[in-house]
């Protein structure tokens, strides 16, 4: 009798492990723990797989700017400093006691544009190129006057940065494991509770980004300087060292390809004033403060989707292929699917 119930027994146990195996599977065959192929070859694979870690991102929006500097010099005549109170009271500076000059002003408007690239959720590291517009207010110090030769600059820089995911969805389940962890396994509201919370979509991220690079001024020349038939020679310049910045990034999602973001964050650099006679220079510090926002959009490594006939909105399968059926400015879930 046992034999006779032997084949019975064997399709059971097939059925039971093809529906084990299928719970790793929605309902479109996408598996939800291994990397679905995006192409039909290896090496169209690997390489969607590299470009869609890779966003184009775009931005814009306006900085405070602070300029100081220890004014010293043997020959002030050589420099456009005036006096503009207390007539009777003379320059009295030594290189021990320097005059402080600063002045303060605004930057509008600031564009950057760039590239970046995610590292495993954890680092973004990019570059990019940016041009700012701004004013440059006379220094004052004391009862003395630095006039710039213009009200306004230009600067061009190229720069590169470096990320830090501080916190994102990951970390978020992360963190809600941890505060539940107090609640016993066996108490089932609880775990079933963090369970939802954790499936919950959560857009933001925040990362600690910093920045360096070369800036390049341009249009700040001196008229005076000007000869018959001759350009205008530049006597201010920013310095050969490159320029440091740091600032939070607060990333929201709005699809898995496209979100916007707000940068704040602050910048150092240095300049050089040259005397008339370009014979010795001013070393000028300035501090920019600024607030941007922006637009990213990754490039999507999966095709998107042109059978005939097929109305699957979310990713799907072909023939073995992933292809995703709608806009990459729409949300997507796996597991949900579709949300508009």
């Amino acid at each position: 009798m046992f034999p006779s119930k032997l084949p019975f027994f064997l399709v059971f146990l097939i059925f039971i492990s093809g529906s084990a195996m299928a719970q790793d599977e929605d309902i479109f065959g996408i598996s939800t723990k291994a990397k679905n192929p995006k192409s039909e070859s290896g090496v169209g694979n690997a390489f969607r797989n590299v470009i869609e870690q890779f966003a184009f991102e775009f931005s814009t929006g306006a900085a405070y700017h602070q300029t100081g500097m220890s004014f010293y010099s043997e020959n002030p005549s050589l420099y456009p400093l005036t006096q503009f109170q207390n007539f009777d009271n003379p320059l009295d500076i030594s290189p021990e006691s320097p005059l402080e000059m600063s002045s303060n002003d605004w930057i509008f408007p600031l564009v950057n544009g760039g590239v970046r690239i995610n590292l495993f959720n954890l680092l973004t590291i990019g570059g990019g190129y940016g041009m700012e517009w701004g004013n440059l207010s006379p220094m004052r110090g004391g009862d003395f006057e630095f006039p710039f030769e213009g009200a306004t600059y230009q600067i061009s820089k190229t720069y590169g940065t470096v990320g830090l995911v501080l916190y994102d969805a990951k970390r978020r389940q992360g963190f809600l494991k941890m505060r539940y962890r107090k609640y016993s396994s066996n108490n089932l509201y609880m775990q079933s509770e963090l369970r939802q919370r954790a499936r919950q979509i959560y857009p933001w991220r925040f990362i600690l980004e910093g920045e360096f690079g070369q800036l390049k001024l341009k249009n700040a020349y001196d008229p005076a300087l000007d000869l018959p038939n001759q350009p205008y020679e530049p006597r201010l310049a920013v310095s050969e060292d490159p320029y440091f910045g740091v600032g939070l990034r607060v990333e929201r999602d709005f699809s898995e390809y496209t979100k916007l973001f707000i940068k704040g964050g602050g910048e150092f650099r240095s300049f050089t004033y040259a005397s008339s006679d370009f014979s010795e220079f001013q070393e000028i510090n300035q501090s920019v403060y600024s607030m941007q926002l922006g637009l990213a959009i990754r490039i999507p490594g999966t095709k998107r989707c042109k059978v005939q006939g097929c109305g699957v909105v979310m990713k799907h399968m072909h023939d073995g292929i992933e292809y995703r059926g709608s806009s990459i400015f729409n949300l997507q879930n796996r597991k949900v699917g579709q949300w508009y």
